[in-house]
């Protein structure tokens, strides 16, 4: 598993009940892990366990988890982004991007 980033994982925070890609995520605080076991289908995991740092992942933590479209970039990608952009009518999409790798996953505001 893979915390989403460098030394503290990558937190979640919300106001608003989201629909990640069919996970329901109710309002509130959460971390974000990545299964990355298989390079080419990545996994967002919502885990209910906050303030994590480094790798203490802990699956009975999990609140769920979420498919990620695969692609590749047209160039290496140095440096790991996370980018959240919208797709209209309450719905966006959340990216993550680093070396040969771009995962995204559909999510809607409830």
């Amino acid at each position: 598993m893979w915390r989403a980033g460098a030394n503290s994982a990558t937190a979640l925070h919300t106001d608003a009940d989201l629909d990640i890609n069919g996970l329901k995520v109710p309002a509130g605080d959460y971390t974000l892990f990545v299964n990355v076991q298989d390079p080419d289908q990545w996994e967002l995991i919502v885990s209910k366990d906050v303030g994590e740092w480094g790798l203490a992942y802990k699956q009975d933590k999990d609140l769920g988890r979420a498919k990620m479209e695969m692609s590749k970039p047209s160039a290496p990608i140095e440096v790991f982004k996370i980018t959240l952009s919208s797709a209209g009518d309450n719905a966006g999409k959340l990216q993550m991007e680093w070396e040969n790798h771009v995962a995204s996953v559909p999510f809607k505001v409830q």
